[in-house]
């Protein structure tokens, strides 16, 4: 099965909601004046989104929405699809339709695309790092407010994988849970009688010791928080294949090959959705009378 079959599809309901709200906010209480002021009604436009770096495609059900949405007799076409690696020059998506309406939606869509592309290159970068491992690179819930699904969907685009979406559907155990329980053992215990038995059960370790006393709780996963290469190797054998280890913090380009070499099962990286650079796109537009 290749990487694209394997991408969720998102509802067009949940994408065409988060959409309209970004037009709506763009286009104010009068839509786009200048293009008003300057074209006339009649104008009709041609135009082509391209790559100006390399890098890989999420995002292309946003764009076409917010075109659509924009008007509907804009027709627009996908070059390309989630998931594809692109070259600088490379086409994306063609656009025809009232000039006017496809300017109004230019920076929403390419705001979308752009954005999305950030997360799935920079999410592409760091699993080439670790192809030669049996390490993931998983996301976090470090998001933009009100993107999440996006943001989360845009790193499967780019070969990561999603950690949990939400505060309700895992239970993750973290340092601050165990300090006001007391400890691992009772964080981990607890979660055991109140989860179901399809939630999973994660907790999140500092040190050996801590990691010890996990194991003997029984968690499905546990998360070891910003140890280093050496001490993680160590970790990986006193888990000795007994739950998934997740390494966190401290991860970037230069660290995670020698992070996943060490063994671990997941590695989370935040930067892949709170600090992606956009990726650049472009529309370029020919009008005609």
């Amino acid at each position: 099965m290749s990487g694209r079959e394997t991408l969720p599809d998102l509802p067009a309901l949940m994408i065409e909601e988060t959409v309209k709200a970004a037009l709506l906010e763009d286009w104010g209480r009068t839509g786009d004046i200048t293009a008003q002021a300057t074209l006339p009604r009649s104008a009709r436009a041609d135009a082509v989104i391209a790559a100006r770096v390399p890098g890989r495609i999420a995002g292309i059900d946003c764009a076409l929405t917010a075109f659509r949405l924009s008007a509907p007799e804009i027709r627009a076409e996908a070059l390309c699809r989630d998931g594809d690696l692109v070259a600088p020059g490379d086409k994306v998506m063609r656009i025809e339709g009232p000039a006017r309406a496809v300017l109004a939606a230019e920076r929403v869509a390419l705001n979308f695309l752009g954005h999305l592309s950030g997360v799935a290159s920079a999410t592409h970068l760091f699993a080439e790092k670790v192809a030669h491992t049996k390490a993931r690179i998983v996301c976090t819930r470090k998001t933009t407010p009100g993107l999440r699904a996006l943001e989360k969907y845009a790193v499967r685009c780019g070969g990561g994988a999603n950690h949990r979406f939400g505060l309700d559907d895992a239970i993750l155990i973290k340092d601050n849970h165990i300090a006001v329980v007391g400890s691992v053992a009772e964080a981990v215990a607890a979660a055991r009688r109140f989860a179901g038995h399809l939630v999973k059960v994660e907790v999140e370790v500092d040190t050996l010791e801590q990691l010890r006393e996990a194991l003997d709780a029984g968690p499905d996963v546990v998360m070891l928080d910003n140890m280093p290469p050496a001490r993680l190797r160590e970790a990986v054998a006193i888990a000795n294949g007994r739950v998934l280890l997740e390494a966190s913090g401290g991860v970037n380009l230069e660290t995670v090959a020698g992070i996943a070499e060490t063994g671990v099962d997941l590695i989370s990286v935040g930067w892949i959705t709170h600090s992606a650079p956009v990726m650049d796109l472009g529309l370029d537009i020919a009008l005609r009378g």
